[in-house]
């Protein structure tokens, strides 16, 4: 797969910043997330970054590499080539990369080292199945399950509440496809033993659940793939834009009505995800 021309940009830049900054350092460098799984949106999608030192990294290094590197959607994780051959939730946290910032201390998942090891791209070192990762479908299917209370749960629960941010956030197409998306993505884990990209998991739950939610999933893959839900204020006005004062593309003719179905397809989808795990 040649990675989008955004892509290699991003990683040329930042390779010839840590090559300056400590020649040496970065071993492996490799893709995960939308760059990976064949779901890149330049417009939406962040880079995300798995980068493979011989031994823990210098805190203070990586700081000054991402601080030159500046506010590209370049995002992830420093591990070592131990770190891969070991179970991930032992980890507790490695430096990483969020939002365009270094992060010195950044939790880590089993999703990570599962895309690495199936989907990765190579953009520096041996290539996946070349170097031993971890892998535990048992592990990745627990992390799973705790993950649709830990996160997705509380996440609806805030967006249902018209005074919190995301209760506003939610009127907009970045939480559509965020949450829509989201707990999709877990609920095809749990069925399948296998991670997907945003857009796979719309497809999936269009065949997985009722007809009821086909509009919802509908709307959010419509967004997904015209680019429209931004994580931005801007993209917040995009969403709502659909439904005031521009020729109207959404499938709802209210993003209040839309809230609703998202909200209500998230909780419908986390029982069901929580059910498979079950029936494992």
């Amino acid at each position: 797969m040649t990675p989008h021309p955004k892509i290699e940009a991003i990683v040329e830049t930042y390779l010839s910043l840590a090559d300056a900054a400590a020649p040496g350092l970065i071993e492996g460098l490799y893709l995960e997330g939308s760059a990976a799984l064949d779901d890149y949106h330049p417009a939406t999608s962040d880079v995300d970054f798995v980068a493979v030192t011989a031994a823990p990294p210098p805190v203070e290094v990586l700081a000054r590499i991402h601080t030159s590197l500046g506010a590209h959607p370049f995002e992830g994780v420093y591990l070592t080539w131990d770190d891969l051959q070991g179970n991930p939730c032992d980890l507790d946290v490695r430096p990483g990369a969020q939002a365009g910032r270094f992060e010195p201390r950044r939790g880590v998942n089993p999703v990570t080292w599962h895309t690495l090891a199936q989907h990765g791209v190579t953009c520096r070192g041996p290539k996946p199945g070349e170097f031993d990762i971890w892998s535990d479908p048992d592990v990745l299917a627990a992390w799973t399950d705790d993950n649709l209370d830990r996160y997705w749960r509380r996440l609806v629960s805030r967006a249902a509440s018209p005074v919190r941010p995301w209760g506003l956030a939610a009127l907009g197409g970045y939480a559509t496809v965020w949450i829509v998306t989201g707990v999709s993505r877990l609920h095809y884990t749990l069925a399948t033993g296998e991670v997907t990209s945003k857009t796979g998991a719309a497809r999936h739950a269009l065949a997985a659940f009722p007809e009821r939610w086909q509009r919802v999933v509908r709307e959010a893959l419509r967004l997904r793939e015209e680019d429209d839900a931004r994580p931005t204020f801007g993209g917040l006005l995009s969403g709502l834009g659909e439904h005031f004062g521009t020729p109207r593309r959404s499938l709802y003719g209210s993003p209040f009505d839309r809230r609703r179905d998202v909200l209500a397809f998230a909780g419908e989808a986390i029982e069901a995800a929580h059910a498979l795990y079950v029936a494992r």
